[in-house]
Parts: C-alpha cells; sequence; structure tokens
C-alpha cells in the first residue's frame, strides 16, 4: 500500500480533524503555489503538556507554543513532522478573537511553509511567513 503525502494524528482527547480531504488538497496546493511537492507531512495534534515535552526535549526551550516543525530528509519532495498544540489553538483563537477552524488553518499552513523554506526568525521573516499564511487562509475559507 503506497504512504500517504499528508497523514493526520491526534492525541488530543478532544479533537478530531474535520474535512481531512479539503484539508490535505489545500495543503498540497499550497505546497504547489511554491513549486514544492509534498512527499511525506505528519501531523501530529496534541495536549499543551505534550508539546511542552516536545519543545523541552527537542529544542531546549521551557515554554508552550502552538507548533513545531521538523523537516524530514526526502529527495522527491517535503517532508517532515508537525506538530500541533490544540490547546494552544484553542486559546489563540480566543485571544485573536478567531474561529478555531481559522486558527488551525493558519498553524497547518504555517507547518507546510516552514518545510517549503520561510524563515520567522527575524521581524521581516515573521512579516513574510504572516503574508503568505493569510494568503492560504483567505484561499482556505474562500468559497
Amino acid at each position: 500500500m503506497a504512504q500517504q503525502a499528508i497523514t493526520f494524528h491526534s492525541q488530543h482527547p478532544t479533537f478530531r480533524m474535520r474535512d481531512s480531504g479539503l484539508t490535505k488538497k489545500w495543503l498540497t496546493e499550497c505546497a504547489a503555489e511554491h513549486s514544492a511537492k509534498i512527499q511525506g507531512v505528519h501531523y501530529l495534534f496534541c495536549s499543551d503538556e505534550h508539546m511542552l515535552k516536545a519543545n523541552r526535549q527537542f529544542l531546549d526551550h521551557d515554554y508552550y507554543t502552538d507548533i513545531l516543525t521538523f523537516p524530514g530528509h526526502s529527495s522527491n519532495g517535503i517532508s517532515g513532522d508537525i506538530l500541533i498544540s490544540i490547546d494552544r489553538v484553542r486559546d489563540n483563537a480566543r485571544t485573536q478573537k478567531q474561529s478555531p477552524q481559522h486558527e488551525l488553518a493558519r498553524v497547518m499552513a504555517h507547518g507546510i511553509l516552514h518545510l517549503i523554506g520561510y524563515r520567522d526568525d527575524t521581524d521581516e521573516h515573521r512579516e513574510e511567513m504572516r503574508q503568505a499564511e493569510n494568503r492560504w487562509i483567505r484561499r482556505r475559507f474562500s468559497p
């Protein structure tokens, strides 16, 4: 059986991915517009505590975050693991006065954009990333 290019896994007790087919199509289009093919991208939706452990273990950071992106190695396209804290997504949605679906789309696009090569380590890079995220959010929710 062929490996799926994009997979979704949830260890969060109250989260289930909806519209997975449409979301995979949208993420694939995002990559393709940047001349990238998705070889194998695996999303894990988790809790704040799981994310904090991963942040400490892999990055030596002792704080909550909404997303961690770990690039993989593939000669045939982009690959990697993307961890998303559903707790942070929900909290950020309330803070930003956005729907949880909108905020989830933002961080999902953010992960793909990182794998494509976008960075967010300077103000200029963060602005470029935010513009790209906003463009993809509009495309995700436009009729």
